[in-house]
């Protein structure tokens, strides 16, 4: 049986927080008369947070944990909560009560009533810190936007709303959380949208990410793109590279070997050009080998001919 909404909050050591933001959470849900349940997903957690959920869930059945064994990060955390919703609007939050649950009627009805695959929330005004947060997010965002082609002013905030099928269709890993949009995009759902959400001061304890996130999250997106682009035709990029390469050496080798046998004091191996040629050639070569290896990886692998197929017209169970 499906709920009206499941709410996501990926959470490591906020045991002080727990209790406030999920009585909160309860008030918006019985106000709007929503079936819901809230999926806590504890990221290893070395404090009281699992204890704090355990006791949570003996008062309200809607509340549900998930224990990691170890710190895996928000990224597999967001993952396995979208593989355990029920509801028909997933909602992701932090856990940490910057984001505001009163937020969840307006995202609830972008999804359900306006037709939205996905809403992002903008935190417009932040209280974080202006040097180590405020001024590198917003150069993140913009890079993300001009790569991605999605333009959105937070690409980060913790605070989204989506379809069912749109966390049932991706998969996030490494620091994949922040391009949410960027894989909803590349599975097919182009309804994505923004909503302006208030940004609370921090209450309780201290935030879990350090700068590195950033390099991380710039890795991840090169990764992303490539994977979208040539995820399923390797060859077209590294075939195309070693091609280039491999014609550029060989036009060089050629020109070289002409000029050895017009003038034989030519000093072939003193030049340059022979390292050159010999160079763009082995380069060449290998670039088009990684090309023959992605495809023998990508025809044998066992999703090489999984699509996503939006809706099905005149089939019957034998046709498949």
């Amino acid at each position: 049986m499906n709920l009206d909404i499941s709410i996501i909050v990926p959470l490591k050591n906020e045991e002080e927080s727990l209790p406030e933001l999920c009585a909160w959470i309860e008030t918006v849900m019985n106000a709007n008369k929503f079936s819901y349940e809230i999926i806590l997903v504890d990221d290893g957690s070395t404090d009281e947070s699992w204890n704090v959920i355990i006791q949570l869930n003996s008062k309200n059945s809607n509340i549900k944990g998930l224990k990691f064994q170890r710190n895996y990060g928000k990224s597999a955390a967001l993952n396995e909560g979208f593989k355990a919703s029920l509801g028909n609007v997933v909602i992701t939050m932090d856990a940490d009560l910057q984001d505001s649950p009163d937020e969840v009627p307006e995202l609830y009805k972008m999804i359900a009533v306006d037709g939205f695959d996905m809403v992002s929330g903008w935190k417009k005004k932040r209280y974080d810190n202006v040097i180590t947060k405020n001024l590198p997010s917003k150069f993140f965002n913009a890079v993300t936007r001009k790569i991605s082609g999605i333009y959105l002013h937070d690409f980060n905030c913790g605070l989204k709303a989506y379809r069912r099928k749109l966390v049932k269709s991706i998969e996030i890993y490494g620091e994949m959380h922040r391009y949410i949009p960027v894989l909803a995009k590349w599975a097919g759902f182009r309804k994505i949208g923004e909503k302006v959400v208030e940004h609370r001061p921090r209450k309780y304890g201290t935030t879990k990410f350090g700068w590195e996130r950033f390099v991380n999250g710039f890795l991840d997106l090169t990764s992303l793109m490539f994977i979208g682009k040539f995820g399923k035709k390797p060859m077209q990029f590294f075939g195309l590279l070693g091609s280039a390469f491999f014609f550029f050496g060989s036009m060089l080798t050629i020109y070289l070997v002409g000029a050895k046998l017009f003038y034989a004091n030519y000093p072939l191996t003193n030049k340059p050009g022979f390292y050159l040629a010999m160079t763009t050639v082995i380069l060449g070569s290998q670039f088009f080998l990684a090309g023959f290896i992605g495809e023998l990886i990508v025809r044998n692998a066992s999703e090489r001919n999984v699509y996503m197929t939006d809706e099905k017209l005149g089939f019957t169970d034998e046709n498949h």
